[in-house]
């Protein structure tokens, strides 16, 4: 088994600015479930074949996917190493973020201490 490495900050800037775009999304939900031609994935969407190129070339950037040439076609499939290695670093930031709300719970759960006569008199010396 290889150890994934964690991604550097360059390699998530990529895959989350890929994410964002919701064709994208769909683009690598589709190859996920196998490999597809560019042409049958531009066929799907109400856009240019040149624009579905480019989104193509963003995903293969961030490593979400991988393009080959088969003769004339070029396919695509998603790199489920890079979705994996994606997933794990929003696991981390998951787990950040329950031990904080954890954390708020216990406190929140803790007794309140109770009032101390030390505070100012509220009562007028009339």
């Amino acid at each position: 088994m290889v150890a994934q490495q964690e991604l550097s900050d360059d390699e998530i800037d990529r895959v989350f600015h890929a994410l964002a775009d919701a064709t994208r999304r769909d683009i690598v939900r589709r190859t996920i479930a196998g490999e597809l031609s560019i042409s049958k994935v531009a066929a799907d969407y109400d856009m240019s074949f040149a624009a579905v190129q480019k989104h193509v070339a963003v995903l293969e950037s961030a490593r979400l996917i991988v393009k080959r040439a088969e003769g004339r076609e070029r396919l695509v499939r998603a790199d489920p190493a890079m979705i994996a290695r994606a997933r794990i670093l929003l696991a981390r930031f998951e787990d950040m973020w329950r031990a904080r709300v954890d954390r708020l719970d216990a406190l929140l759960a803790e007794p309140a201490s109770p009032p101390t006569d030390e505070g100012p008199s509220t009562e007028r010396g009339e």
